[in-house]
């Protein structure tokens, strides 16, 4: 396939629109159902280019689920607690679990309200495991490098089907130099080749340097996943999977919180007021979803009050304080975070704390170092200085 024709580009005005190698050679990928659109294949790029370092990073599969060229979340496939399948909505399902089906079920379910509708890349051949979980979730398309027979047409069957299902050659590798027009004038720089790998952790600045193995992966999924997102961004792992990412924020402060409250939402889904909401039989996931959101946030009010929580639950639920929220968020630690750039100002520090944050990795180069630092030994933290920035543009 030497092109593909795109039904519009970023929006229906922009025709007309087509995907082409510069240089007239046939296409890494093959189209085998749907028609993807120009975002479609974007997100498809950048994930999979994701993932594929993931994998290689990590020596074990890779999903991310990718939203608007950002991912919503990004994770290997380490297993799954009983807890995290609960939280995740696949507690039911009767498969046979691979990693491949525990990364896709991590990364979507890291932040499920950016999740619906995602683009979904993996890193490797999906299986039927994959494809079930896929099935049962709103979601725009996939990238992999290969799919069995039966995943095959578990993924056609979507969106009367209507799928975007996209096949990309695991061969393939860019040219050195890349190009974009902006308003018809062309940029080119180097493919961001940069390897992430544990080098980049080696410059401890804090008073502890005690660096678990899993607290080292988390950290190298938390820079990989910042490589392919919108800057400014941050990003929270935990258990080999994003749980909060912050991306294309002006401010650095605003990544932190915006990840870092993803985050405690992550880890409140987990407390026992809301796993044992007494959902209606027949409200669907994404409702719950948004019930859920709307429970543990500030809006509980659009759930909890008259006349609104009999249409989702069969009882009034018992309200979350603030008090109790912030009890159970205490409990949380263990988090790595990663930032695409120095911080600026320990406030940062001072929020990802809240958030359970024990080890960071961000590039240094601040002329507040001395005063990150000062913040991340107050709270016992482990915080490696990359000397690499990681904006995406």
């Amino acid at each position: 396939m030497k092109s593909f024709e795109l039904k519009y580009g970023c929006n229906p005005n922009q025709k007309p629109s087509s995907i082409y190698m510069e240089d007239g050679s046939d296409l890494p990928v093959k189209v085998l159902n749907g028609r993807p659109g120009y975002i479609n294949f974007l997100d498809a790029f950048n994930g999979w280019q994701l993932v594929t370092e993931l994998r290689n990073a990590a020596g074990i599969s890779a999903a991310t689920s990718f939203k608007h060229v950002s991912p919503a979340g990004a994770a290997i496939g380490t297993d799954l607690t009983d807890v995290e399948k609960l939280i995740y909505h696949v507690d039911d399902l009767d498969i046979e679990w691979t990693p491949l089906a525990s990364a896709y079920a991590r990364a979507r379910g890291a932040d499920r309200m950016s999740s619906f509708g995602d683009f979904i890349a993996l890193s490797d051949v999906c299986d039927a495991a994959t494809a079930s979980i896929i099935k049962r979730e709103v979601s725009d398309g996939i990238i992999a490098p290969g799919y069995d027979d039966d995943a095959l047409e578990i993924l056609k069957s979507k969106k009367k089907g209507a799928y975007n299902i996209i096949e990309i050659d695991p061969d393939y590798r860019p040219a050195p130099k890349e190009k974009k027009q902006v308003f018809g004038i062309t940029f080119e720089q180097g493919h961001n080749d940069l390897v992430i790998d544990d080098e980049l952790l080696s410059n401890i600045v804090t008073d502890r340097k005690e660096l678990p193995d899993d607290a080292r992966r988390d950290l190298i999924i938390s820079l990989i996943t910042l490589k392919y997102t919108q800057s400014n961004s941050v990003c929270y792992v935990k258990n080999g999977g994003a749980i909060g990412i912050g991306a294309g924020q002006q401010s650095r402060i605003h990544c932190t919180r915006l990840a870092g409250t993803k985050a405690d939402n992550w880890h409140l889904r987990q407390a026992p007021k809301v796993l044992e909401l007494p959902f209606l039989d027949g409200i669907g996931r994404a409702d719950q979803d948004n019930a859920i959101d709307l429970y543990i946030g500030e809006f509980a009010d659009e759930v909890l009050s008259d006349g609104k929580w009999e249409k989702i639950f069969s009882r009034k639920p018992d309200e979350f304080s603030a008090d109790e929220k912030k009890e159970w968020l205490s409990k949380c630690t263990g988090v790595s975070l990663g930032s695409d750039a120095f911080f600026p100002f320990g406030d940062n520090i001072d929020r990802a704390h809240r958030s359970g944050v024990v080890y960071v990795a961000q590039p240094g180069g601040s002329i507040r170092d001395d005063v990150v630092i000062e913040a991340a030994n107050c709270y016992d933290m482990v915080m490696a200085f990359t000397g690499i920035r990681l904006f995406h543009h």
